[in-house]
């Protein structure tokens, strides 16, 4: 077990102490054991950043593109030459395994590379002058200071998504990861402060959001608020905005539609099935949350997708090289719990797992759970689950399924699996989400990921992450 000891606020080029002096024990949930300390933000440390991201986006919007693209590139390499001990972190700080926890580290060199490439190729955009009297372009700057809320599921990750757009766009940025996972943050952090990266342009700090959200949602100080969460906290963070007028940018909860149809590759949605709900202990905002099989199927698809998951390995850490390590929280297992005994009692039947795996008593464990008979009525089909609980669901035709995919208030990712290219055409026109993806999966920096409903407003990843960060200014020129 690794201890990764205190570490300090990253403000303006600083690493510091919290004004309040305090600190906080950041918890393994494979066994509930503190594996470092932060230093925990309040009030006064909020105000601080905030005035250091004004400096520091004043520095920053005034470099040349080439300039920050110089810094990003030294950051990238230094974050690579780091990757081991940030890995370490994530697979301690939330229990994601070792493997999957490169796709963290890739959300941010790949972001801190690909967003500058995709900053020279925004044009200015010419609008024609029916009279001939004048010349009219639109051009893009940077919008200020941008201050991003993340989730801890993807610790790092959901920093690459916002630091990329951001910096390239020539804003500066507070980031403020969840106290549930932030030592990979603060670490990022101090690498930063290592190679004297300009003073103020990023700033990381972990709070209580009563304190520090609450500063800095409601400044004025700021231009653009980003986040990575709930649909319930972007609602209260949309509402503390309201003091000025901002850009926002939410990618917020997921009840994502898995419908595998008859004429299905049978092989492929079962294989996608399980990594979509079980990767990462089921916390991920695209997963697999309801899984949807057609009646000719059904029963093979079940017995196969409950054979693989009864087979997936539980562990924690890089030797034991699992396929699924514990939950975030004893409080989000307990959720499962109240969501498998809902169900049950309501008529599904728990086909395997639902319980603490054998020696697995400390920590956040949950076995791999699959339940079948899963009806629309039952809570676990109308809110996000969020951890390895898959619920699998019968049904009989196209417009069934089209009805139940879309009966919830959320809008983000959607999966479907059939070879009828009339279905498809359909699907995809008809299903009311952000993403649908058609007989595969693909997530990638140059993909733009976003929801609709209540899954947010927005994008990460892509050009169009690009906007959050930029506003149009039209110039025009008499001839």
């Amino acid at each position: 077990m690794m201890n990764f000891g205190y570490q300090k606020l990253y403000i303006n080029g600083e690493l510091i102490d919290s004004a309040g002096n305090e600190i906080k024990d950041v918890i393994c949930p494979a066994t509930g054991e503190a594996v470092g300390q932060i230093a925990r933000a309040g009030v006064k440390d909020a105000e601080k950043a905030l005035d250091a991201a004004q400096a520091g986006f004043k520095y920053w919007s005034g470099l040349s593109l080439n300039e920050r693209t110089e810094w990003m590139l030294k950051l990238r390499e230094a974050v690579l030459e780091n990757e081991d001990l940030l890995r370490q972190a994530m697979v301690h700080e939330m229990g994601k395994t070792y493997e999957g926890a490169w796709e963290d580290i890739e959300a941010v060199i790949n972001g801190l590379e690909w967003y500058p490439n995709a900053m020279k190729n925004l044009r200015d955009e010419i609008i024609p002058d029916y009279e001939g009297t004048h010349s009219h372009k639109i051009v893009h700057q940077p919008a200020g200071v941008a201050v991003a809320y993340l989730a801890w599921n993807f610790p790092l990750l959901n920093v690459g998504f916002k630091l990329g757009p951001a910096l390239a766009a020539g804003c500066s940025l507070i980031i403020k990861p969840s106290e549930l996972s932030p030592l990979s943050a603060y670490l990022l952090g101090k690498i930063m402060h290592d190679i004297d990266f300009p003073a103020g342009v990023v700033n990381i700090i972990a709070g209580p959001s009563a304190e520090v959200a609450g500063v800095l949602s409601k400044s004025k100080k700021i231009s653009v608020l980003t986040m990575i969460g709930s649909t319930q906290t972007g609602l209260r963070v949309i509402a503390d905005s309201t003091t000025s007028i901002k850009k926002l940018s939410m990618e917020l909860g997921g009840n994502a539609p898995f419908i595998v149809f008859d004429d299905a590759d049978f092989d492929t949605a079962v294989d996608l099935a399980i990594a979509l709900k079980f990767g990462n202990t089921g916390q991920i905002c695209v997963a697999a949350n309801r899984i949807f099989v057609q009646s000719g199927i059904y029963d093979k698809f079940l017995k196969a997708y409950v054979k693989r998951a009864s087979e997936l390995k539980l562990g924690f850490g890089r030797e034991e090289k699992p396929d699924m390590g514990p939950m975030v929280t004893q409080g989000n297992r307990d959720r499962m719990f109240f969501l498998i005994e809902e169900a049950v009692s309501k008529g599904a039947k728990l086909e395997t797992g639902g319980k603490i795996p054998a020696g697995r008593e400390r920590g956040n464990w949950l076995e791999p759970t699959v339940l079948s008979g899963v009806t629309p009525e039952m809570v676990i089909t109308r809110e996000e689950i969020f951890g390895p609980v898959a619920s699998i669901i019968r049904f009989e035709t196209d417009d069934k399924a089209l009805e139940m995919a879309n009966d919830t208030e959320y809008g983000l990712a959607s999966y479907i699996f059939t070879n009828n290219h009339k279905r498809i055409e359909r699907f995809t026109s008809e299903l009311d989400f952000g993403e649908v993806q058609v007989n595969g999966v693909k997530y990638s920096i140059y993909l733009p990921h976003g929801g609709i409903k209540n899954s947010g407003i927005g994008h990460d990843c892509s050009h169009l992450a690009l906007q959050d960060y930029l506003v149009k200014k039209r110039v025009t020129i008499a001839k």
